[in-house]
């Protein structure tokens, strides 16, 4: 393999909100964190040749993103990873995939309007519905013989009296990746109702051999928009930046509206942009390689807890590098649990709490093997 992921970096004191903002989250300082959903792996080596090369000309003025050379690194990326044809002009910046979901959310439903989202949910997304006035609905994923299904039954009389669809694939926390067959069962029930549907596909490089992820864009354009980010995969989130895919034009210009007239948001990270396009262009071999790495984490972990921790049950996830563990069987409430990896296990590990699932635990897998075996040790030291 080209790049080494087994090596350690020491990320403390640079400001990491993983590591050095442990304590804001779990109460105490010195834990050993698999919390934040960024990687412990440096970027591409073009990631990092691009910004270099950027931070040595010294002048870092504002800059901008509407032009081929971004828009193009994007539409190549998913043609070259999904065989997906989109057009160049549905492109659009945005600082945040939250940001672009937020005022998506505006611009297609009015206040106290519903949004209908699969639980259990990424934690961002409540406040983001709840601070716009809308009104939450849940619509669980069914967990059967260790995969998450959609009960399209309750999804079809939800969406009868919703504005939005804000669907995550793959799927956070739980790693599903929806089928064809499943995005095209939520398009009709979309188009069926008159449902917006925002997809948010920033897990959509991390995806495990025997699943495939299916852009939705590639199956309508009608009423859908795409939201996502290199940034989970190349791990650049600290250089800002995010893109839509946006097929309806009035759409496109009602946002691009809000973000440089209302917000003043539409001057880009140059190092961000930078960052993107070196990437999308030659980060292929990198993606590539982590998923290689990831899986085989994802491998010692169900092994770790299949002989040692039997009690947490664990099948591995069709994508994301986050290991969504059902501690239900250990029997103890959470606030328990969380006491004892924090104050006997000194390790730091998501509480399914709060993604709305209370007895699970989410647990980032990107990161050294020798930092995730010493996290499981101290797992196990905690639990027993």
């Amino acid at each position: 393999m080209s790049y080494h992921f087994d090596q350690f970096i020491d990320r403390r004191n640079t400001f990491c909100t993983q590591w050095d903002y442990i304590k804001d989250r779990f109460g105490e300082e010195d834990l050993l964190p698999f919390s934040i959903s960024d990687t412990d792996f440096k970027a591409p080596e073009p990631v990092i040749k691009a910004v270099s090369e950027r931070v040595s000309h010294g002048i870092f003025g504002y800059s901008r993103w509407n032009h081929s050379a971004f828009k193009s690194s994007i539409t190549g990326w998913y043609k070259n990873r999904f065989n997906a044809d989109f057009n160049e002009d549905w492109v659009l910046y945005s600082p945040t995939v939250c940001y672009a979901i937020s005022i998506l959310i505006e611009l297609n439903s009015k206040p106290k309007d519903k949004v209908v989202v699969f639980s259990p949910l990424y934690d961002a997304f409540f406040n983001i519905i709840k601070e716009r006035d809308r009104e939450l609905v849940l619509n669980p994923l069914h967990l059967e013989n260790g995969r998450y299904t959609i009960d399209f039954k309750s999804l079809e009389r939800e969406l009868q009296t919703a504005e939005i669809l804000l669907l995550t694939n793959p799927h956070n926390p739980t790693g599903r990746v929806f089928s064809k067959e499943e995005l095209l069962k939520i398009i009709a029930l979309c188009k069926a109702y008159d449902v917006f549907l925002i997809s948010d596909d920033i897990h959509m490089d991390i995806v495990y051999p025997g699943s495939a992820y299916t852009p939705v864009l590639s199956l309508s354009t009608e009423r859908v928009v795409i939201c996502s980010s290199a940034s989970k995969t190349m791990n650049t989130p600290g250089l800002i930046g995010s893109y839509l895919l946006v097929p309806d034009e009035a759409l496109r210009e009602q946002f691009l509206r809000i973000l440089k007239g209302r917000d003043a948001l539409s001057s880009v990270s140059i190092l961000g942009m930078h960052a993107l396009i070196a990437g999308y262009n030659e980060g292929a071999s990198y993606v590539d390689e982590l998923l290689l790495y990831l899986e085989k984490n994802m491998n010692l972990v169900r092994d770790f807890f299949s002989a040692e921790l039997p009690d947490i049950a664990f099948l591995k996830p069709e994508a994301t590098y986050l290991a969504w563990l059902d501690a239900r069987g250990l029997n103890l409430t959470d606030d328990a649990i969380q006491n004892a990896l924090v104050t006997k296990g000194k390790v730091a590990v998501m509480s399914g709490a709060t993604y709305g699932a209370p007895g699970f635990l989410r647990l980032n897998v990107a990161c050294p093997e020798s930092k995730l075996l010493d996290g499981l040790s101290r797992m196990k030291k905690a639990l027993h």
